[in-house]
């Protein structure tokens, strides 16, 4: 789907530089470069230059550095895209707003509530557009799951429940010891969280208690690896919602949210690739998939295209058709839930989220874009 619904004054496209080469800025790349008509792939930065060279050599760049800094000081550039590691997140955001340039930041937006801060506060004094990579806002199913909430198909919303299983093998994770501790709240719960949120609008999160433990490599336990989560969310409005992860679901990937309400209850998700299945003596059986860009690939397009909308109509004058991004409010009230899961892990109990941050129904801030 396209989210460009607004005349363009011009046919300039939005030139963006990517920081990070890895595979999740690979894959960006390549929407940049060749599923988004409107952007153009202007650079690739890296410190592992090899990879930014095989990288640029594939979609045909021609700028290319270690530095990130030669990207966001590069004056032909529009906008950054950061798929850099996450304790990069905040300090580049705040470079390229200083610079001027907008930026597309995937999650978290930081590490602490007061990384983000400086980042947001940066990007607002610049007057840029800053997004981050909540990529479930822009799948089909969990944008239909919303848009039955605003309609008013939940009623009032009671009961919540938001799951991330990440593809395994019979062998349970591979390197366990490369995972840094406090993954499975600030990178993966984290996509939850915002989901929750959004999917329980004009509420805040109140209290956090999670759970947590090594149960597919307790091996790793000792040095922080949690692979398995549990995480309930108490909301303003009284809701009550439920997040879990595991790094270890042997059939596939498999995402999926619920609203339940005093009116009726909305899904969204699944491991399923397609919705056909076979029935035969053997069983039942359907297609999985193993990868999340696979999973949510039209997503990942799709948030970086309304991106480049986005900059197009503030460039024109003209305002953002389509859905509100996620900006930096809907960032900051995910980290604050994900730091209060760390919390609530460590000492066993529930953590109030005001004494991690004052937060604000996201959709009214002004962080947030569109």
């Amino acid at each position: 789907m396209s989210y460009l619904q607004h005349p363009v004054a011009d046919d300039q496209p939005v030139r963006i530089g990517l920081i990070g080469a890895g595979w999740i800025g690979g894959f960006h790349a390549e929407s940049v470069a060749r599923r988004i008509p409107n952007a153009r792939l202007e650079a690739i930065a890296d410190p592992a230059l090899p990879a930014v060279e095989a990288l640029a050599s594939r979609l045909g760049v021609t700028k290319i550095s270690a530095d990130p800094a030669d990207v966001i000081n590069d004056p032909d550039i529009d906008a950054v895209l950061i798929a850099a590691p996450a304790r990069f997140h905040s300090g580049l955001i705040a470079a390229a707003a200083k610079a001027g340039k907008h930026a597309f930041c995937e999650k978290p937006g930081g590490r602490t509530i007061e990384e983000i801060d400086e980042a947001i506060d940066a990007a607002e004094a610049a007057g840029v557009i800053v997004q981050f990579g909540f990529t479930r806002r822009y799948s089909a199913d969990f944008a239909a799951a919303r848009k039955l909430i605003d309609d008013g198909a939940v009623g009032t919303p009671q009961l919540l429940r938001s799951l991330t299983r990440d593809p395994g093998t019979e062998a349970g994770i591979a390197s366990p010891e490369r995972i840094p501790a406090g993954t499975i709240f600030l990178e993966t719960l984290i996509h939850d969280f915002d989901t929750l949120n959004w999917l329980n609008p004009g509420a805040v999160p109140v209290r956090v208690h999670a759970v947590a433990d090594a149960l597919v490599a307790p091996q790793a336990k000792a040095g922080g690896l949690l692979d398995t989560a549990v995480v309930t969310v108490t909301y303003s409005n009284g809701a009550i919602a439920v997040a879990e992860a595991n790094f270890n679901a042997l059939y596939g990937y498999d995402v999926r949210g619920e609203v339940f309400g005093s009116a009726g209850m909305v899904t969204a998700g699944g491991p399923q690739a397609t919705s056909a299945a076979s029935y035969t003596a053997a069983g039942i059986n359907a297609e999985t998939v193993r990868l999340n860009v696979d999973l949510f690939h039209d997503a990942y397009t799709d948030e970086l295209a309304h991106f480049a909308d986005a900059i197009q109509a503030r460039r024109d004058g003209l305002p953002v058709a389509g859905p509100q991004a996620p900006g930096g409010a809907d960032a900051r009230n995910a980290l604050a839930i994900a730091l209060a899961a760390v919390r609530s892990a460590e000492t066993g109990q529930p953590v109030d989220v005001a004494t991690i941050a004052e937060l604000h129904p996201a959709e009214a801030e002004l962080h947030s874009v569109g």
